[in-house]
Parts: structure tokens; C-alpha cells; sequence
């Protein structure tokens, strides 16, 4: 039916692709592209002989021009880009350029400055729908699911969503002193930022893991939680109707806690050019490059996660709490696409995500968050695929 450009090749990229092979009445051919070939190429070879051709191909995605000349060379439907965020905009340039629909998982910040803002990606919203092309902004889990789960909330459950809590449970263990689940440059930046929530119509900042909470997790048990800034906070905050709170909170070991510290006193998660031997460096892109790779950690991980949202609103005129999680298993998500789960949970929704575009439940000329469209058959896709919900109707409070 089409044929999808994932650009990169990192533990996220290759759930996506093996989850497009999966689905090949929408998915009849991949390009895999990414700054490494080899990668690429070792990929291609994992899903080769499952039906659907697979070519390779090297490019820079901050470069617009290579960009525009992989994309004419191969011709896809869509780009899942599923590198950098730092990319985002380079890639969305491209698509312009060639006339080819986007998707992405994260959304830009600058990479000299630790902002996560969508302003840069809305500011695309007239010149996507005046080329009749489609942009779907941040389908992977969290963002992505939760904006779908909020938005089946507010079509199905409720006729206000007043309150809305994100929890982001990852019960794993790798068995390293410390490591980041996903790409550590992009975790480090998360955790360190200051916290935000918004409440009442603004957004209020606290220091970085200022607020805290305990939460019994399914699947998991007890965990300590902490209150970050994510995108989908600004997404939902402005298309959720009437929402007067929206929380987000990520668990965290004490070790990992412990090293993290140790590693910002000493300056390592800096993002601030130094010389070194005469040689410009940043220190979080020099510690990532000395941590272990998160696409190693999928034979090491067990255990499992749980994330979902907590709704708070009424129906009826009724007050009503409740929720929707979903639990993943970093030893079953090995066995399935030899990368662990918080990997399986972000890849799983991008294949998804595009192909509601391929298909035209979600093709739409413009620029879109998740939870601005139908949620239904995304989310009859995700039990389908490998991320099957769960209903709480009864749900324990964040206190």
C-alpha cells in the first residue's frame, strides 16, 4: 500500500521497523536511513525475508539537502522521524520540499539550549496544509499515547476533563551503576530542566525534582516519582477544553539519582562548550558517547513498566476519577524486537501513528498533536500491536 523513510537507527527506530513489517497491508516497503549505514544495514538484515523490501541509505538529517535528495531517490509516502530531535525541523523542511507527510516522536528543541517548546513545529501549520501534506507531532508513548488516551477520555468517559495526572513508571533494571532507558543526551536534559505543571491557566516552574510523590504501580509495586516538564503538557494544556491541571511524573532509583547528582556537580551534564586539549566539547554529548547505548540494554533489562494517565472530571454531572495505563514487559519486548521496553512503547505508536496517516483515518492537510484527532482507531491499533490498555475505574489519587 505505501512505503515508508525511517530516519534513524537507534533502539526506537528498530521497534518501529520491525512493527511496520508486522503490519505490511499498510507497510509495503522501507527505507532505514541514518547517519551510521551500518546500522541501517545491520536492521535490514534482522527483518529480511518477513515480506516486505527493505533498502538502506546513509544521510545527515541536519543537512535539508540530503535530506531532499534521499527522499526524491526513494520516493516514500511518509517520513517516520524517529533521530533527534534537534532534527525535527530539518526533516519537516524536507518534506515541504518533496511534498511528503512527517511524523515524529519528540518534539525540537534548540541543541544549545535545553527548551522544549512545539512554537518552531506550530509555526509549520500553514505551510503544511497549504501543500496538502500531513505532520503529526510526537506519536511515541509520552508524549503520543497519553495525548490518545486523553483524547478517548474526553470523546468516551467524560464531558469535562478537569485534571490530568501522567505517570511514567519504568520498574526496569539493566544491572549498570547508571544508564538512561532511551537516548542519554535527551534524558539528562529532561531530568536536569527545571519542573513545570500547569495549573489555572499558567505554568508554574519548581526546581528540578523539586516535587515528589509514591505511587503503587501495577506490574511493578512502590515507586518514588518525580514531577518534570514534558512537551505533551503544553499540547494538552491548549487542546484539552476546560483542563485546569496537568501533572507529569517520571519514576527514578535512588542510583540512578545518586549518579546523576555526582555527574551535575562535577559539570558533566553541562551543555555549555568547554576546550579541552584544544578541542571544543560539550560534556553531556561526552558522557553520552561514554554510557552504555540504550539499544544495548534490551538482553540485560528486566521487569516492566507502567504508564498511563489519571483523569479527573465529570460525566454526567457526576465527579469521576479514572484511568488508563498501559503495562510492558522489557523481557517479552527482547524476545519480540531485541530491543527493551521503554523502546518497544515509544516504536510501537510511531508505527502506528503513521500508518493512521497512510490509511487516512489521521491524513489531514496541517501540523497536529496526537490528542487533535480520532483516538479510536489508534487505540484499537494498540491492542492490536503490542501495547494493549487498561481501565481503572477506581484509580488511587497522586498525593
Amino acid at each position: 500500500m505505501a512505503k515508508a523513510l525511517i530516519i534513524g537507527a537507534g533502539g526506537v527506530a528498530q521497534v518501529a521497523a520491525h512493527k511496520c513489517v508486522e503490519n505490511k497491508r499498510v507497510f509495503t516497503e522501507l527505507c532505514i536511513a541514518s547517519r551510521t549505514r551500518s546500522r541501517c544495514d545491520e536492521l535490514k538484515h534482522k527483518l529480511d525475508g518477513r515480506g516486505v523490501p527493505i533498502s538502506t541509505a546513509q544521510v545527515n538529517a541536519d543537512n535539508v539537502s540530503e535530506l531532499v535528495a534521499l527522499i526524491h531517490k526513494e520516493k516514500p509516502d511518509i517520513v517516520m522521524n524517529l533521530a533527534l530531535p534537534y532534527q525535527d525541523l530539518t526533516i519537516m523542511d524536507a518534506c515541504l520540499e518533496t511534498g511528503v507527510d512527517y511524523l515524529d516522536t519528540a518534539n525540537y528543541e534548540p541543541e544549545d539550549t535545553a527548551k522544549f517548546e512545539y512554537k518552531w513545529q506550530w509555526a509549520y501549520q500553514d505551510r503544511f496544509r497549504e501543500r496538502g501534506l500531513t505532520a503529526i507531532l510526537g506519536s511515541g508513548f509520552d508524549p503520543g499515547v497519553t495525548g490518545v488516551f486523553s483524547a478517548y477520555a474526553l470523546k468516551h468517559e467524560f464531558d469535562e476533563i478537569h485534571e490530568i495526572d501522567i505517570l511514567d513508571c519504568n520498574g526496569g533494571d539493566h544491572g549498570y551503576p547508571f544508564a538512561t532507558n532511551f537516548n542519554p543526551e535527551i534524558n539528562i536534559r529532561e531530568v536536569t530542566a527545571n519542573g513545570r505543571y500547569y495549573e489555572d491557566g499558567q505554568f508554574i516552574e519548581t526546581p528540578p525534582m523539586a516535587i515528589s510523590s509514591r505511587y503503587d504501580f501495577e506490574g511493578v509495586g512502590v515507586r518514588d516519582m518525580y514531577l518534570l516538564y514534558h512537551e505533551e503538557l503544553e499540547s494538552l494544556a491548549k487542546h484539552i477544553p476546560g483542563v485546569r491541571r496537568i501533572r507529569f511524573f517520571m519514576t527514578f532509583g535512588e542510583s540512578y539519582l545518586t549518579h546523576l547528582r555526582c555527574l551535575q556537580n562535577v559539570g558533566m551534564t553541562s551543555i555549555e562548550p568547554i576546550l579541552y586539549q584544544g578541542i571544543e566539547i560539550i560534556p553531556l554529548q561526552f558522557l553520552k558517547a561514554v554510557l552504555p547505548d540504550p539499544a544495548s540494554l534490551g538482553p540485560r533489562t528486566k521487569g516492566k513498566t507502567n504508564i498511563g494517565c489519571i483523569f479527573t472530571g465529570k460525566k454526567d454531572g457526576v465527579d469521576k476519577v479514572w484511568r488508563l495505563y498501559n503495562i510492558s514487559d522489557h523481557e517479552e519486548a527482547y524476545r519480540e524486537v531485541g530491543s527493551q521496553a521503554v523502546s518497544y512503547t515509544t516504536g510501537v505508536p510511531a508505527m502506528i501513528g503513521a500508518s493512521m496517516v497512510l490509511t487516512g483515518a489521521w491524513k489531514k492537510p496541517g501540523v497536529w498533536n496526537v490528542e487533535q484527532l480520532d483516538p479510536d482507531p489508534f487505540m484499537d491499533a494498540l491492542n492490536r500491536f503490542g501495547l494493549p490498555w487498561i481501565v481503572d475505574d477506581n484509580p488511587a489519587p497522586v498525593l
